[in-house]
């Protein structure tokens, strides 16, 4: 990878106008700003087992996503090692471990997801593709993936794009199981006994109500440093079982999960999603960060806009 090299490229905001990103390349991380404002940085070191990104940023610059593990900030929660930021992984992979497996824990079967390779290219939004093994602990390969994630913004509102290709290295089996998989560990103001709210795209509000179901969106929204700031990730109209699953909890872990089924609704069989050696799996999701909470902020208008994407 090559280290302190600055590239400039444009990102094409949902108004139309053009914003400067500058994407800056470093050891082990590569961090983009937005018309001259950090937005954030995609790490890929051996500290962590996966990569991620991190932090995440409003348009005002509020940060909207916890500090730790990475940092340690007086007064913030410090539980759940394996939340960084925002990421993708999940925990039964042919029986292997690639949520719960920070380099810390001593527990069996952990796997790493490794990158390859990562690089930057300008357009019509800036896109930033990183190629990655999923390893078992013998240093086997799994899946390989690769991760396109295009930046766009406009004055109010920041997007990431995620395109997600696993490919099966070997015969592959994903488990039935709630932790996972696309996740942002959100600040600690996201919580509900802070008072911030979660809803989905049915109407549900709180996680008594939101979590284990399936639904198009969710939306977290609370108060950031005095103003009221949400995050919604959307699930796209074309990926497998969509809509998805949630497991959206109320301390500020956000995901969702299209592998498990029965972990979240009893009801349903034990699902053993098979992918065989050399086939493929695609998926597409969007974050969004705007100001106000899902009414305000048009949640459902934008979910609209990007589920007629093809």
């Amino acid at each position: 990878m090559r280290l302190s090299l600055i590239l400039l490229a444009t990102l094409l905001g949902a108004t139309g106008a053009c914003l400067s990103a500058q994407v800056r390349f470093a050891r082990d991380q590569i961090s983009v700003d937005i018309d001259g404002k950090p937005f954030t940085t995609f790490h890929y070191g051996a500290e962590s087992g996966k990569p991620y990104l991190a932090p995440l940023r409003s348009a005002s610059g509020k940060i909207v996503t916890r500090h730790f593990p990475m940092e340690e900030i007086p007064g913030e929660s410090r539980d759940h090692l394996h939340h960084t930021g925002l990421w993708f992984s999940y925990d039964d992979v042919n029986g292997v471990k690639f949520w719960e497996n920070d380099p810390s824990y001593t527990k069996p079967h952990m796997g790493r997801i490794v990158v390859r390779n990562a690089e930057w290219k300008d357009g019509a939004r800036g896109v930033l593709t990183a190629t990655m093994d999923w390893r078992d602990p013998d240093g086997k390969v799994l899946l390989v993936e690769t991760r396109n994630m295009g930046f766009a913004s406009d004055p109010k509102l920041r997007t990431i794009d995620f395109e997600i290709t696993l490919t099966a290295a070997v015969d592959v089996t994903f488990g039935d199981t709630k932790e996972g998989a696309f996740a942002i560990r959100l600040a600690d103001a996201f919580t509900e006994r802070k008072g911030a709210r979660m809803v989905d795209a049915d109407g549900r509000a709180t996680m008594a109500k939101v979590w284990g179901k399936r639904s198009n969106w969710v939306d977290y929204t609370a108060e950031v440093e005095g103003e009221r700031l949400g995050v919604a990730i959307f699930d796209h109209p074309q990926n497998p079982r969509h809509p998805t699953y949630w497991h959206a909890r109320d301390y500020g872990l956000f995901a969702l999960d299209p592998f498990g089924q029965n972990a979240f609704d009893p009801d349903q069989p034990e699902s053993h999603w098979k992918l065989p050696k050399g086939q493929k799996i695609v998926f597409r999701w969007r974050v969004v960060i705007h100001p106000g909470d899902a009414d305000s902020g048009h949640v459902a208008d934008l979910y609209r806009e990007y589920a007629a994407q093809r």
